[in-house]
């Protein structure tokens, strides 16, 4: 059995920010002559490592609306079943080490898309094509609560997530229903707490607070406590700092410019440290700027079990940057972001090089997203432990509403992965 890929179309769509970006569809003819229609979209993110690949060829959307016109004769016939041959025939076609001729958002569309087309014509859904038929796994849902960093503006905190996730939940649903609770109630907190608080929010619905760095983390500790007495689950708090936003390279510092404060390797250390114990803090993403894998291997040292340290501009889902890590013994956990590098072949290599070596792959979502809700499949077919796809918002809640669904889907089947 077979199913060739016999048409390719792409077309601009917004993203959640507002901002245009690529939308691919492909269609597949199977050996009876039925037609399957795959579609995906890319996504984008503001906070990128300087490593992943070229998201767009020069020209952005248009210019790769043209190159999807130009390669699509030279995709047609290839077998839909066969992803590694489509994502391997797509590198080629670029030609560079980064995408940059045909963009990894454009071809990270056409494999996704490709790969959802498949699964249609072997009337099976996108988990199961790509993950086989049993054991399959639900992640735990990490959400962003509060917002600062590039992801919000004003008097935001410099720490760009705050995040929650309910390490207690028996049910993925019970997880999203919980992670949503506690973003109403810090909601709730901030209004009690600032007359003047606007309710306004960050580019992926968290709120965006005036307020100092360590100050938010404490509202946001407060609230996982008091929805763990509400709800008798276990909810635990998170940071993604994103500390190569405010890295000083000139300089060799950190500057939090909400604190006017700056701190050198050895600082940062002992503050991120200071904020695990503290705050009981179940994840640290990027605590330390995008090519410190000595400082990134001494904090995973001191950390121990305590708290997850992990990597996302250090290792932009890139397995020679992973491999890197591996021997430095930097993190233990990684950001998986299929658009850093460019295909659903090479996503699932670094996932593997990861479980490999016990560290735990975080599939996860960009700040500027579309309701595509293919990470949710990602993470089931792959057996990753938790998925980072924001609280609320449209394109956020496209991929926790599919999460439900294929919960539902495996009735008995359905259990949670294991996040140690």
């Amino acid at each position: 059995m077979e199913a060739v890929i016999s048409s390719l179309k792409a077309r601009k769509i917004l993203d959640s920010r507002g901002n245009p970006t690529i939308e691919v569809e492909v269609g597949v003819r199977d050996n009876k002559g039925d037609l399957f229609y795959g579609r995906a979209a890319a996504p984008s993110g503001a906070s990128k490592g300087k490593l992943e690949a070229v998201d767009f060829p020069a020209g952005g959307v248009d210019k790769a609306l043209e190159k999807v016109i130009e390669i699509a004769p030279k995709l047609s016939g290839l077998d839909a079943f066969d992803q590694a041959r489509v994502d391997e025939t797509l590198r080629e076609l670029d030609g560079t080490p980064n995408l940059s001729v045909l963009g990894g958002n454009t071809t990270v569309a056409i494999s996704m898309a490709v790969a959802k087309a498949a699964a249609l014509a072997k009337k099976m859904p996108l988990y199961q094509h790509l993950g086989g038929r049993e054991g399959f796994e639900l992640p735990y849902p990490l959400g962003n609560v509060i917002g600062g960093g590039k992801h919000a503006g004003g008097y935001a905190p410099d720490i760009q997530e705050y995040l929650v996730i309910a390490t207690g939940a028996r049910k993925v649903s019970e997880a999203i229903f919980t992670n949503a609770r506690v973003h109403k109630k810090v909601g709730e907190m901030f209004s009690e707490a600032n007359s003047s608080f606007t309710r306004g929010k960050s580019d992926e619905g968290a709120w965006s607070p005036n307020i100092c760095n360590e100050g938010a983390l404490e509202f946001l500790a407060e609230a996982c406590e008091l929805v763990s007495q509400e709800v008798g689950i276990e909810v635990r708090p998170a940071l993604d700092l994103a500390a190569s936003s405010f890295y000083d390279s000139e300089r060799d510092l950190y500057v939090y410019k909400r604190e006017a404060v700056t701190r050198d390797r050895g600082e940062q250390l002992d503050f991120i440290l200071s904020l695990i114990e503290k705050f009981k803090l179940f994840y640290v993403e990027d605590p330390l700027h995008e090519t410190d894998f000595e400082g990134f291997a001494e904090l995973t040292r001191k950390a121990g079990n305590k708290c997850l340290i992990c990597g996302d501009d250090l290792f932009v889902t890139n397995v020679r940057r992973l491999e890197i890590g591996i021997r430095s013994k930097a993190a233990n956990a990684i950001i998986i972001k299929p658009n850093q590098i460019g295909t659903l072949t090479d996503t699932f290599k670094a996932v593997e090089l990861a479980k490999r070596n016990k560290y735990v792959p975080v599939i996860s979502h960009r700040s500027g997203e579309t309701t595509d809700e293919t990470i949710a499949h990602l993470a089931v077919a792959w057996h990753c432990p938790m998925i980072k796809t924001g609280v609320v918002g449209g394109e956020r809640i496209a991929k926790l509403n599919e999460l439900i669904r294929i919960e539902e889907e495996l009735g008995n089947k359905a259990r949670m992965s294991g996040l140690r």
